[in-house]
């Protein structure tokens, strides 16, 4: 029989290198051994757009809590590298062109700032290192975004988000779970043992097995493929997102631009002949039909890159998990195209567009976008998934908050909104039946 591990994690994306970090601050655990078919980090992780807010609608503050934990402990790795994670704090750019919008936008600072936030602001433009600005006059708009479109009619600039290099944090944490003890090992879980109620190992793709008594499962886009060796069915779903790294050599994007997000639902922007030609065929009308809001874009890389990254989850929708996934050519071009309703300056790229470079991966997520951080109905098994598009963000308190969960550490008041009994609670249930924004970009 082979040595016994303590913990075996399922999935080394970063939620698991986090929850395999988190286990070996904790020092009760002589072997933890983190599992996975492929190198680190290189299914989803990162695929990322290595973004961070604390800027998350909801009705009870949980995860304005929780993301506010998560960017302290990013701060914190910022510090202990000298930042070789490269964090920075632009900040998130809302913006709207519709004047009847205002009152929401103001509505919903002023919770976001109850909900702890940071303040909220309206027309006092500054450089407040949290809270939000919120910009209600046209004037104001563009004075400090001259790049935005004139029809912008208000903007939220909420301060406490930026990016950085996720790839950067996840070696970090890796490399510090190792030099800890942590045990990295190349191959696939393809099934839990259990008997009396409780976990007693997991066997491997190479034919062997590993007896332990607990188990995380970290598997990402296939947490729900790996509960079902425990006979537990996740309620999760995964949506494609596709992103584009675009060439901006007509400097249209200021370099030092926040992350930048369109709002409204829009209708593309096409000459007549190319409406047209797009209505005439099945596969295409939808192009020239309403698209939902949230084209959203950054500028990527250091001195001397002239790299935008542009995203719209116009076509999110249940998928089915592949390997590598499959991308829709027309992207690029709707991509821009929604953006250029907000940066008008981009329709010089109308036709002679630099190739883009497409990637992306899965959003793997539950209906109401809250992650699943805790104990499962199985002695010995945790889950630590759901992350959906902010597993970047999220993974240092998810991995955090996990080891807490294991170790029987006291937990945050965050806590229960991520167990997945949740939905076994009908206050909880009641509460989130009442709130439809995810918060999902």
């Amino acid at each position: 029989m082979p040595n016994p591990a303590d913990v075996v994690i399922c999935g080394a994306g970063i939620a698991g290198i986090s929850a395999a970090y988190h286990l070996s601050l904790a020092r009760k655990f002589k072997r933890i051994v983190l599992i996975d078919e492929r190198p680190p980090m290189s299914f989803t992780s990162d695929k990322s757009t290595e973004a961070y807010r604390n800027w998350w609608p909801g009705p009870d503050g949980a995860m304005i809590a929780f993301m506010n934990r998560s960017i302290d402990l990013i701060e914190e790795h910022a510090r202990q590298t000298n930042n070789a994670i490269h964090l920075n704090r632009r900040g998130y750019l809302y913006a709207t062109g519709d004047p009847n919008r205002i009152p929401a936008f103001i509505i919903a600072a002023r919770r976001a700032a109850e909900q702890g936030a940071g303040p909220a602001r309206v027309n006092d433009y500054g450089d407040a290192a949290d809270g939000a600005d919120v910009l209600t006059d046209p004037a104001l708009v563009r004075k400090h975004f001259p790049y935005l479109t004139p029809r912008a009619a208000a903007v939220i600039h909420a301060r406490r988000c930026g990016w950085f290099s996720s790839t950067e944090l996840g070696a970090h944490l890796l490399e510090a779970a190792r030099a800890a003890g942590v045990e990295l090992l190349n191959d696939k879980v393809i099934g839990v043992d259990c008997a009396g109620g409780r976990v007693r190992g997991v066997r491997l793709g190479n034919g062997g097995g590993l007896p332990t008594g607990l188990f995380v499962d970290a598997a990402g886009p296939f947490i729900a493929e790996v509960a079902r060796y425990l006979d537990l069915d996740l309620p999760v779903f995964s949506e494609r997102h596709t992103k584009v790294a675009f060439r901006d050599h007509l400097g249209v994007v200021p370099r030092d631009a926040p992350l930048i997000v369109w709002t409204d639902p829009q209708v593309l922007d096409w000459s007549d002949d190319e409406r047209a030609v797009l209505a005439e065929d099945d596969e295409t009308r939808w192009m020239t039909e309403p698209l939902p809001g949230g084209a959203h874009l950054r500028p990527e890389g250091g001195e001397g890159s002239n790299i935008l990254l542009m995203l719209w989850a116009y076509d999110a929708q249940p998928v089915p998990v592949v390997a590598p996934p499959e991308f829709d050519l027309s992207f690029p071009d709707v991509v821009l195209r929604g953006l250029a309703t907000m940066l008008p300056g981009l329709k010089a790229y109308y036709g002679n567009a630099p190739k883009p470079m497409i990637d992306g991966g899965y959003y793997t997520k539950t209906k109401e976008n809250r992650p699943l951080i805790g104990p499962l109905p199985v002695e010995g098994a945790f889950v630590i998934g759901a992350l959906s598009g902010y597993g970047i963000m999220a993974a240092p308190v998810a991995g955090e908050l996990l080891a807490a969960h294991i170790v029987g550490d006291s937990l945050p008041e965050y806590a229960p909104a991520f167990l997945l009994s949740r939905h076994d609670d009908p206050a909880y249930r009641a509460m989130m039946a009442q709130w439809d924004d995810t918060g999902q970009l």
